[in-house]
């Protein structure tokens, strides 16, 4: 293709179509690295604050070019066929997406690990934690209109809006007025090793970081403590376990 396409113009249909994936990719991309670069350099707090402003306005522009360009209605905001989505396939899609996600995830780090390594794919996996988890948190918080303390209350309505609820099986024990215990009952990755005869991944130091944060950005007075998570040993009803206390 690089020697006998010059322009746009030049490809075939079906690189056209492909061209134009290519630029969403980079859009998405470009949107992130947007946010990385204010976090890097103001701060995750004034970055949040920003990407809510960014956002909000690139959304609306965004969608309503497309609309135009694809030929598709939009309603109060959203495209007029997820509207018209019966709650069963709205449900369907809500997984495949969440699948997709964890297929994203997980992509990564093989293509880390292939190249460079377990080790080096663990450190990569575990530093971006560091980001994903809270801004999970905060985009949860948003869509909620969570107070900015919202408490242990708040965080067990959070869990259930993250990405992993979708696709994990998880339960959260209500241990005493001030703390609850988060349970991972079933595990999407740690069970698809497990019937491969390979034993638990050993997801712990990203756990620590990513259920932290997590809690924190939700209400910054709750701590997380580790009851388990592999390397742990632990019970067959659960692969992980946290327990998060408002102090």
């Amino acid at each position: 293709m690089f020697e006998s396409v010059e322009k746009p113009e030049d490809l075939s249909h079906e690189d056209l179509a492909r061209l134009i994936l290519d630029m969403f990719h980079r859009t998405m991309v470009h949107h992130t690295l947007w946010f990385s670069q204010v976090e890097y350099q103001m701060g995750m707090k004034k970055a949040f604050n920003v990407l809510r402003e960014a956002w909000k306005n690139s959304y609306a522009i965004q969608m309503n070019r497309l609309a135009g360009a694809l030929g598709f209605e939009m309603k109060e905001g959203v495209p007029k066929s997820l509207m018209d989505m019966s709650r069963e396939n709205l449900y369907n899609l809500m997984d495949e997406i969440s699948k997709n996600w964890l297929v994203g995830d997980g992509t990564w780090f093989q293509a880390v690990e292939s190249q460079y390594g377990i080790w080096d794919a663990k450190r990569c996996n575990d530093s971006c934690w560091t980001r994903f988890s809270p801004f999970e948190a905060w985009s949860i918080k948003q869509f909620l209109d969570m107070p900015d303390e919202a408490g242990l209350e708040g965080l067990k309505k959070a869990l259930q809006f993250r990405m992993y609820a979708r696709i994990n099986i998880q339960s959260v024990i209500v241990e005493k007025p001030e703390s609850i215990i988060f349970q991972m009952n079933d595990c999407r990755v740690q069970a698809a090793r497990k019937r491969r005869g390979l034993e638990d991944y050993p997801c712990k130091s990203a756990g620590l970081v990513e259920y932290t944060s997590f809690a924190e950005t939700i209400d910054g007075r709750i701590k997380t403590t580790c009851i388990g998570c592999p390397p742990d040993q632990h019970p067959e009803e659960w692969f992980c376990a946290w327990r998060f206390e408002l102090i």
